[in-house]
């Protein structure tokens, strides 16, 4: 008797007092206990009052009856769980609840109901969407102020290199005008280093944002970096001790090696500048296994990646530092010894060639900086590329080889017409495409196809080549772009006797490459 008055006693002193609504439902899901607080507020948000021995689940709206039999069924069958629904009347009120399940069993063990304890998290959901919304706005709001950040800086540095261009360009004619004819390479030199700097912004402001046309290949990073080891040492200066570390059996990666090239060298200079005193820099290479959760920490799929880590024992980076680091034209140097552009360069490069890149730092204990390639299982070629020819003449034709030309800009036609007549060989011009194929069905003899990516009239570059290789099969093609189509172009993978060439390129490279691709009709 005192044990079921304690029973009793506990029922009415804790479930009855509890602010949350408490139900116990028997194995047909029939109310077999209930509190007030269940009571209250299920006429609150139904507008009934439970009662001993109802069908729990059929008391509420069909569609939401049927998803709290099976919360019930899965406690009957001896599963402790809690769930977040929202449930009511929309009339009345429906509120969200987080609602813990639980059996109830017999002394033996044996499950001959459950229970349920539920609490309206309301307010609670609502604060976390406010709070998600103000978060997002916020985002936001980051996103305008780089976007803004990005074109300011990008305005003031392309007109500085505008004015650069345009001056000396001004000054030139002025000369010429006056018959002075005395002085003039500096002029022009002037006016070319601006506008090879010009080119330089915006090619690393393609690769921040991961437009930059890449031209992956498989690629031996340790001999990559070995083949630039002496120019990243002339570099960083005698105060600078440095050391690299390749990794035995490192993995290929398909990458762009100038990219790569031009990212390490970047880094390495990033190093020397924050030790200004000197000090040791690293360069390494390994090979990763990211599973789950090291994808998780780098940010990046699981796999099998390479990494190329260069670490400074320099004056290290803040956390809010390394939050911005990526941002464009954001840089700790003074005013004029930095453009803001190399660490986001290096990231829009990583990501876009399918890798990522992470820094790793502390305050006063230096700084490492790992950019992450996925592994590449193809062969690498052992042979290295000879470099191209460092002078100014312009390769001349061997034949008299007849080139189209097919752009949407006038000034880049006349530039090739002009660069490729004068090396001997016979320009044909067309605007779009459909002029390009109507020159090219008419039967005239045609050697060589320069065409640019993005043309207009619907029909792009790509496709106009494969349209000329229907007509002509082993037509010679050299596209030339300035932007990342690379779904264009094949992604990469272009067909036998198609190459590609990024804008702004130099008249010597264009007379190079049409000389080379012409080459090989000749030698078959």
């Amino acid at each position: 008797m005192r044990e079921r008055t304690a029973a009793l006693l506990l029922y009415q002193n804790i479930v009855q007092s509890d602010q949350a609504p408490v139900c116990a439902f028997d194995r047909d899901c029939r109310l077999i206990a209930f509190n007030r607080a269940h009571s209250d507020d299920f006429h609150r948000i139904y507008g009934y009052r439970v009662q001993i021995g109802d069908d729990f689940p059929s008391l509420f709206l069909p569609d939401q009856g049927a998803v709290i039999r099976g919360f019930m069924e899965r406690a009957l069958a001896g599963e402790s769980f809690t769930i977040v629904e929202e449930f009511g009347d929309p009339d009345r009120a429906k509120p969200y609840w987080e609602v813990a399940y639980s059996p109830l069993r017999d002394e033996e063990g044996r499950i001959f109901g459950a229970f349920h304890h539920a609490r309206d998290i309301t307010d609670r959901v609502r604060a976390q969407a406010e709070l998600q919304g103000a978060q997002e706005a916020l985002r936001q709001s980051q996103k305008m102020e780089a976007v803004g950040q990005l074109t300011g800086g990008l305005a003031h540095d392309f007109n500085n290199l505008l004015t650069g261009v345009m001056g000396n360009l001004e000054l030139l004619h002025l000369r010429i005008t006056r018959g002075r004819t005395d002085d003039l390479e500096r002029f022009i030199t002037a006016a070319q280093g601006a506008g090879n700097r010009a080119a330089s912004l915006t090619q690393r402001l393609l690769a921040f944002s991961r437009r930059q046309t890449l031209d992956p290949k498989p690629t031996d990073v340790n001999r990559l970096i070995a083949g630039i080891e002496e120019l990243i040492r002339r570099t960083v200066g005698p105060e600078v001790q440095m050391e690299v570390v390749g990794a035995a059996g490192l993995w290929p990666a398909m990458v762009d090696a100038s990219q790569l090239e031009n990212a390490l060298l970047n880094l390495c200079i990033n190093a020397r500048d924050a030790m200004p005193g000197g000090g040791r820099l690293t360069i390494e290479t390994a090979n990763k296994w990211m599973d789950g959760r090291a994808g998780r920490e780098r940010d990046i799929a699981p796999g099998q990646y390479l990494s190329i880590c260069v670490t400074d024992t320099g004056t290290g980076m803040a956390p809010e530092t390394i939050e911005r680091a990526f941002d464009p034209f954001f840089t700790t140097k003074p005013i004029g010894q930095g453009t803001g552009l190399g660490l986001s360069m290096i990231y829009g490069f990583a990501k876009q060639s399918g890798g990522q890149v992470r820094i790793y730092s502390q305050i006063g204990e230096g700084t490492t900086l790992c950019i992450y390639l996925p592994r590449h299982r193809g062969d690498v070629d052992s042979a290295i590329d000879a470099e191209g020819e460092d002078g100014t003449a312009i390769l001349r034709a061997e034949g008299r080889e007849t080139v189209l030309v097919v752009d949407d800009e006038p000034t880049i036609r006349h530039l090739i017409d002009e660069v490729l007549d004068e090396a001997g060989y016979h320009v044909i011009e067309a605007g779009d495409g459909a002029a390009g194929l109507t020159i090219l069905e008419s039967g005239t003899p045609v050697d060589l196809l320069i065409t640019d990516v993005g043309l207009p009239n619907g029909m792009n570059g790509r496709q106009v080549a494969d349209a000329a290789r229907v007509l002509r099969p082993n037509l010679k093609v050299l596209f030339i772009t300035g932007y990342a189509e690379n779904a264009a172009v094949g992604n990469g993978h272009m067909e036998p006797g198609m190459e590609l060439l990024t804008k702004p390129f130099s008249m010597t490279e264009l007379a190079r490459r049409v000389h080379d691709m012409l080459g090989t009709n000749r030698t078959n």
